[in-house]
């Protein structure tokens, strides 16, 4: 992990107006970005179901990043393109298995659950005391929103955002090396391209022919481009730059930010059970997030 922060650290960033952004910016705005397209994904799962929204969100954003960034892959290693194969797939789990956690329980409560996957990757291979302590508040945060039962939480609902937590952290791994093996957005258009034919049999079983409605195709459209067309070219620029730890750690929002999506948007109000569930994991990862910064990099 210390060698992948050293190489995203030491490539000079590309041009153009990602290139010049800072990398805390570009975070914050991917994590404003994604929690409002969840939100209004939501709006669709009544009538294409929540894989037919992870359909329409993943081909929208594959179209738009094909157009952008025009891939080529003639004289690609096999390699390269293997990872970038695996780093789809990993992206069609994720959306998959988050939009069947959300069609069951509270946005802020499964993006807290889910978030346990970056916190993992803040801490792991930390020997230091001090961050058992933060894994504690975590978990504590977990139970607390998992035992309270005043949203109606169901136990499969709690294992898809456990799930989609595992392939987060897979995914903020991944996008570090593709993001340095491709050029700017060549990486991810493929994986989005791979993530959309994993994803297709899903959606077309669970939104069927709604799926060509206008409705479904511009709300669609409206959520491939703020869930993963920005918020992912955002986070790969990032994690050009940052090592995968430090990402994670400025993620560290992402839990607050899901709950007042889902308060101003859906009307989610949570309990006082669900909010301190919800501040002991977003203290968990502040607290990471300083001892990383203590930490020097080992190389």
């Amino acid at each position: 992990m210390s060698r992948e922060g050293d190489g995203g650290r030491s490539r000079a960033p590309d041009g153009g107006v990602l290139g010049r952004a800072p990398s805390g910016g570009l975070v914050l705005g991917a994590i404003a970005s994604v929690q409002l397209g969840a939100a209004l994904a939501t709006k669709l799962f009544a009538q294409i179901g929540p894989s037919g929204a992870v359909l329409l969100r993943l081909l929208s954003a594959s179209i738009l990043l094909f157009v952008v960034w025009r891939p080529r892959l003639h004289g690609r290693a096999r390699h390269e393109l293997a990872m970038a194969a695996v780093f789809g797939v990993v992206l069609a789990a994720m959306n998959l298995s988050f939009y069947a956690a959300i069609d069951r329980i509270p946005l802020g409560i499964a993006v807290t659950i889910e978030f346990v996957g970056p916190l993992a990757v803040a801490v792991a291979g930390s020997r230091r005391p001090i961050d058992l302590l933060w894994v504690v508040l975590a978990a504590a945060g977990i139970v607390a929103l998992t035992q309270g039962g005043a949203h109606g939480l169901n136990a499969l609902g709690v294992a898809f955002a456990l799930f989609a937590g595992g392939c987060w952290a897979a995914y903020i791994l991944l996008n570090a090396r593709v993001g340095r093996a491709f050029e700017r957005g060549t990486g991810l258009t493929v994986a989005m391209c791979i993530a959309t034919l994993v994803a297709l049999p899903f959606g077309v079983v669970d939104g069927g022919a709604h799926l060509l409605e206008p409705r479904s195709l511009a709300i669609g459209a409206a959520v491939g481009v703020l869930s993963s067309a920005i918020p992912y070219s955002f986070e790969q620029e990032a994690l050009r730059r940052i090592p995968p730890h430090v990402f994670g750690v400025l993620m560290s929002l992402e839990p607050a930010v899901a709950a007042l999506a889902g308060l101003i948007i859906l009307g989610q109000g949570l309990g006082g059970r669900a909010v301190t569930g919800i501040a002991l994991v977003v203290v968990a990862s502040i607290g990471a997030s300083r001892r990383v910064r203590e930490a020097p990099v080992a190389v």
